[in-house]
């Protein structure tokens, strides 16, 4: 089916909508209903096909093609949304509630402001809601978020140097475990392998696949191997050059192996291959 690529922030997710018979380009600005209500959002790719099985939920259609008025209200929303978050802040301390504020968000009609904040607890913001309401007399939603959504939602620069991956381009959270920080051979130093947000990593998740099967047919440390110069220990791997140090019992002086010249005999940690189902 044709689809289209909206945007509604700079550093957010883009999400597909129906172009229906309307002809959109990458640039345009198009009036669409989402889950927080009437939005303004950017094209950042045009008409493009999405095979039927690519998408679980369900794809809404454009309402109609943005005009001036709607850029102009948009905009306007955006530096509104700015005050209204300065305003919120205060009244949090005002309060006394142990929140903290992340974002802000006009619906392009401004009949709902949405507040999205973090917190350690449950937080009762009853009070909060109603000195809201009277503050900017439209429909006020407080939102608890997790912090990994608040990396996403703020955005900024990975160790890597990177723009953050949850900003930029994964559209959902991946389960990462400190397994696969074991599996990878990585530090077990939590600042080492956490990410800004304070959890373990996303990009761990990306090669765990393939250091599960290397690891899998690679004899571990304490292993014992056959090697051209006969049987020896395995007191050093290195999975992805697919090398091992073996020391022979004939020598003291542990000597590097291909994983392809050594035989597994016995001992250590080796995990066997699944072999492929047959069609």
């Amino acid at each position: 089916m044709k689809v289209i690529s909206v945007k509604f922030k700079e550093s957010g997710r883009s999400y597909y909508f129906d172009p229906g018979s309307l002809v959109v380009e990458t640039g345009d600005f198009v009036i669409v209903e989402t889950a927080r209500g009437v939005e303004c959002g950017e094209v950042v790719r045009g008409c493009h096909d999405l095979p039927d099985t690519g998408f679980s939920r369900e794809i809404k259609p454009v309402q109609r093609m943005a005009d001036g008025m709607d850029i102009r209200r948009m905009r306007q929303n955006r530096t509104d949304e700015r005050k209204a978050f300065a305003i919120c802040e205060q009244r949090i301390a005002a309060h006394k509630l142990q929140m903290k504020l992340i974002d802000a968000e006009y619906t392009l009609d401004r009949n709902k402001l949405v507040f999205y904040f973090t917190a350690d607890n449950r937080v009762d913001f009853r009070e909060l809601v109603k000195d809201l309401a009277s503050q900017f007399h439209t429909r006020i939603e407080l939102r608890q978020i997790g912090v990994r959504d608040e990396s996403k939602m703020l955005g900024g620069l990975g160790v890597c140097g990177q723009p953050f991956c949850c900003s930029r381009f994964l559209k959902n959270f991946q389960p990462v475990s400190i397994k696969m920080a074991k599996e990878q051979g990585l530090s077990l130093n939590p600042a080492k392998i956490s990410g800004a947000c304070g959890r373990l990593m996303c990009c761990l998740a990306y090669e765990q696949k393939s250091y599960e099967y290397l690891n899998s047919i690679t004899p571990q440390v304490g292993s014992v191997v056959r090697t051209p110069d006969g049987e020896g220990t395995v007191t050093e791997v290195n999975v992805i050059s697919g090398t091992l140090k073996v020391r022979c019992v004939e020598s003291l002086t542990p000597k590097t192996y291909k994983r392809s010249e050594c035989e597994y005999l016995r001992g250590g940690r080796r995990v066997p291959v699944k072999p492929d189902k047959e069609d």
